[in-house]
């Protein structure tokens, strides 16, 4: 039967990694990688040795027609990305929509995505939220800001080391100065860390550090 995975793959801790995930990327015919570098190293770790092709953003609507006939041949397709499960803010969601549209069997794995740890230890309300992923760039960041600034429920984002100060410093603008969030780095690696507070001693912090890592930011929402 033709069947696309979709595998979830560790945020940073390679101890993250599912059994079932390592049987099922020993047993497929294909791997499909957002950066194949990356991916090879996590299949050398676990001593699997599988064909791997790049499938990133800059390229999935050029290969997808091609990956989903490949597919159709009977060729056993699974897809990765760097860190977490493909589809949440990564590569997936278009070669899962044709797959779906051509009557291609889609099984995805439950596994590592970096929210969900940022989010349960908190300490906010978990049992409604919206997840935002990345802000726009330009074009619509301060629509979307005032926008999430009026949202009752927790409020995840996804930022990069080298806009986490500006994203902090617009939180303290749209948001107000006393607003909670906690903000996690470096999620499962060794020098996890998870600060929370009002915006203005979170970014005051974070100011004063050498950033690196991937942040995960929970913003409370607006208090009923």
């Amino acid at each position: 039967m033709s069947k696309l995975y979709i595998i979830p793959t560790p945020i940073g801790n390679l101890e993250d990694i599912t059994l079932r995930a390592l049987r099922i990327l020993k047993e497929v015919d294909l791997i499909l990688a957002e950066d194949t570098r990356v991916t090879k190293k996590l299949l050398i770790h676990f001593g699997i040795e599988k064909s791997v092709q790049s499938y990133h953003s800059f390229n999935e609507h050029k290969v997808v027609g091609q990956l989903v006939n490949k597919i159709q041949s009977g060729v056993v397709t699974a897809l990765v990305s760097d860190a977490g499960t493909p589809g949440i803010s990564d590569p997936g969601f278009l070669i899962t929509k044709h797959c779906l549209e051509n009557n291609i069997k889609v099984e995805c794995l439950p596994g590592a995505t970096a929210f969900v740890p940022a989010l349960v230890k908190s300490g906010f309300a978990s049992d409604s939220f919206c997840f935002e992923g990345f802000l726009p760039q330009k074009k619509g960041r301060q629509t979307k800001l005032k926008e999430l600034a009026l949202e009752k429920r927790t409020i995840i984002l996804y930022e990069s080391p080298h806009k986490i100060l500006k994203t902090l410093a617009q939180i303290v603008e749209f948001f107000g100065e006393d607003r909670n969030v906690s903000v996690s780095r470096e999620l499962t690696k060794i020098y996890e860390e998870t600060i929370t507070g009002n915006i203005q001693e979170v970014l005051k912090y974070f100011s004063e550090k050498q950033i690196r890592g991937e942040f995960v930011l929970i913003i409370e929402g607006v208090k009923k």
